[in-house]
């Protein structure tokens, strides 16, 4: 028969025990119940594919290149009518220099234009008309009349960087056609009396952002 004080020492030391064991439990479960769940790798690979595509997606669609037109498009060339119209020198000089009117009975003057370097893209076309007693440009777009009136309308071409250089001022309209960088046909004496308006037309080139890397 055990006596009354060793019963109290087993009675203590069970209850330690149970505490150890309880506290051992505790301490296993920690890292299991306690922390966040570890990263499915799946998952992460998913999240990182969808990250990168969506990265390629925002840097091509960044690219100003994308959205621009090619230089002397029907898209391109469709902006020209409002500058030319809100150019006093070209809408008021036009008119008082009579230009405007040697239209060949037509009712409208043209100038067509393209790119040299890019020979099987369309031409664009550019219409005008006195209109109160201005030289009003009143369509651009494709060509609408391929058979021109070589006594009153204008076919111009150059090579792309030399519009790129007429368009940035790098030089004026008379210097383009001295030495050949600018060619046209029609009525030449007319055009040479004109030059300030013909100069402002020109710049218009430079006035409007296109992609010259490309052909109509």
């Amino acid at each position: 028969m055990k006596s009354h004080s060793f019963q109290l020492l087993d009675v203590s030391l069970k209850k330690v025990a149970a505490v150890l064991i309880v506290s051992g439990i505790v301490a296993f479960s920690g890292p299991v119940f306690g922390q966040e769940k570890a990263a499915d790798p799946q998952q992460d690979t998913k999240q990182g594919t969808e990250q990168a595509e969506q990265a390629v997606t925002e840097s091509t669609t960044d690219k100003p290149s994308a959205e621009l037109p090619a230089m002397m498009s029907v898209e391109y060339i469709k902006q020209f009518c409002d500058a030319w119209n809100a150019d006093e020198l070209m809408t008021k000089g036009l008119a008082d220099s009579e230009w405007v009117d040697n239209d060949g009975d037509k009712g409208f003057k043209i100038i067509q234009l393209y790119r040299k370097d890019c020979p099987d893209s369309p031409h664009v076309e550019m219409q005008f008309e006195r209109q109160d007693n201005k030289a009003m440009c009143v369509y651009a777009g494709k060509v609408e009349n391929p058979d021109l009136d070589r006594s009153a309308d204008y076919e111009m071409f150059a090579d792309t960087d030399r519009w790129i250089e007429i368009g940035n001022g790098d030089y004026g309209p008379m210097k383009a056609m001295m030495f050949g960088r600018l060619k046209f046909k029609g009525p030449k004496i007319e055009a040479m009396g004109n030059m300030g308006p013909f100069k402002n037309f020109l710049l218009l080139f430079g006035h409007f952002p296109s992609d010259p890397t490309i052909c109509p």
